[in-house]
């Protein structure tokens, strides 16, 4: 499976590499053309291809070495500046050109940092608070059958993922049906399954749930409300495959010993400081045109004062329920405090990195003018629809947050239609293959760690339900051209 894997990644990727070589395509960026180089067919130009594909393909072969991806794509992007920031220094005198480049795609990525970085701290804060362990507790007590079970996880992943990242509503849908489903294989792979394109699908109809999402959200290619055109594509987009899949799940009720739901002190206040966070990002960028990451630290700072609280008050509190004798409050309430440090020390760091690494890259290739000449081929040699659905399939197996980054940099002069239609194929693309998307590849991850080779939710079984998947992808498209089609 991983030859076969690795093998299709691959020519995917040296496709869209070898896309960016096309000769004679290429337009100088606009606001640097008089003080920019054209390196394309220069030594500059090739070093920065070659080192971009050997990044990737290191970053993307991490099971077989066991390198974390970051590493691979943080060198990868620090060579390029290098080598772009050397020859201009020795061919111009000054390389006081360069710095504005990257400087621009250093405070993107900072954005971005700090955006992640805070919505899985809240993540992490209530898994530490034992609020997903009440969940999949929950879920068990109430004796629901596998097809119930398969319905209700995925549409808890498509809803969360529409205010958390999809990655990690991936991750903690992938950890509760693990859970649920023991002894069960087959249940676990379709609902796996269901809710890697449930995540994705959801996280596609809000800013909020994704990479690119949020890229286009902060460009301000497309405002909040915008977003809400894309929800019946979305809904379209998982209740396809989702309705094909029924059928094939297990028949039958799990059964579950009862147990009771611990949750630790705090843990609805934030919950309500979460919703109290997002609501405050989304109003403040509607009504007041706020970046997005000033209504988060807002609410990383309530949070962190709210540790605060929960840590010095620990002591009374725990004093109170020794005299009350309550035995099970005595248990909740003897952890020390709540170091919300803690929980951004548990943030995905390599991921984070890798992202570094991934826009650098990116912006390195945009500087050279690669993305330039790649624009000019597939938004005027071919039409923007077609180009848009091509892109879109093409993140089956590139990752989504990179290619939407690619086509910003681009800068294609797109109607608010053409956004949404990019946003929707880059979005759900991900769901074609188990390694086109973020969700599903921890949930690969996750799976492989507690079945084993070849069991549950797996590659070959995610590619088995391509023709579904694909089904569901195009009807998403037709039912954005149904809604909205007045503004293509």
């Amino acid at each position: 499976m991983k030859t076969s894997t690795q093998r299709f990644y691959y020519c995917n990727l040296l496709i869209f590499i070898f896309g960016l070589l096309m000769p004679g395509l290429g337009f100088a960026q606009e606001a640097t053309a008089a003080m920019q180089i054209d390196l394309k067919h220069h030594f500059v130009g090739y070093a920065a291809i070659v080192i971009t594909v050997l990044a990737y393909a290191i970053a993307m072969t991490e099971d077989l070495h066991q390198m974390s991806k970051a590493k691979p794509m943080v060198l990868g992007s620090a060579l390029m500046w290098f080598i772009i920031f050397v020859y201009y220094s020795v061919e111009t005198g000054t390389a006081k050109n360069v710095t504005p480049a990257f400087q621009s795609n250093l405070m993107a990525y900072a954005e971005l940092f700090l955006f992640i970085t805070v919505s899985m701290t809240f993540l992490n804060s209530m898994t530490e608070r034992g609020i997903f362990d009440a969940l999949r507790i929950g879920l068990a007590n109430r004796q629901y059958s596998y097809r119930q079970l398969f319905w209700i996880t995925g549409i808890l992943a498509f809803v969360l993922s529409t205010v958390i990242s999809s990655l990690t509503v991936g991750l903690l849908m992938g950890y509760i049906v693990l859970e649920i489903g023991k002894g069960q294989h087959r249940f676990v792979g379709l609902a796996g399954l269901n809710a890697v394109i449930a995540a994705n699908a959801g996280g596609t109809m809000s800013p909020l749930g994704g990479i690119s999402t949020f890229f286009v959200w902060q460009q301000n290619m497309l405002h909040f409300t915008d977003f809400f055109d894309l929800t019946i594509p979305c809904i379209v987009n998982f209740l396809v495959p989702a309705a094909i899949m029924h059928f094939s799940v297990t028949k039958g009720k799990p059964s579950f010993p009862k147990e009771t739901p611990m949750l630790k002190r705090g843990s609805k206040r934030i919950i309500l400081i979460f919703v109290l966070t997002f609501s405050i990002t989304i109003l403040s960028n509607v009504f007041l045109d706020m970046p997005a990451i000033a209504g988060m630290m807002f609410g990383l700072a309530i949070l962190q004062f709210f540790a605060y609280y929960l840590t010095k008050s620990e002591k009374l509190h725990h004093f109170l329920t020794d005299y009350e004798a309550n035995e099970r409050q005595i248990y909740l309430d003897s952890q020390k405090g709540f170091d919300v440090f803690k929980c951004i020390a548990g943030v995905d760091w390599d991921t984070l990195l890798f992202f570094y690494g991934a826009m650098m890259i990116v912006g390195a290739l945009n500087f050279l003018g690669y993305l330039d000449a790649m624009a000019h081929f597939l938004f005027t040699e071919i039409s923007a629809t077609i180009a848009n659905i091509i892109i879109g399939l093409a993140s089956s197996s590139i990752d989504n947050g990179t290619l939407m980054f690619a086509v910003l940099n681009m800068r294609p002069p797109f109607p608010i239609g053409q956004w949404l239609l990019l946003t929707l194929t880059l979005g759900v693309g991900g769901s074609l293959l188990a390694i086109g998307s973020a969700p599903g590849l921890h949930v690969l991850g996750l799976m492989k760690g507690s079945l084993g080779e070849g069991e549950g939710y797996t590659f070959s079984f995610h590619f088995r339900w391509l023709p579904a998947i694909l089904l569901g992808f195009f009807a998403s498209i037709l039912a954005l051209f149904s809604v909205n089609g007045g503004m293509f």
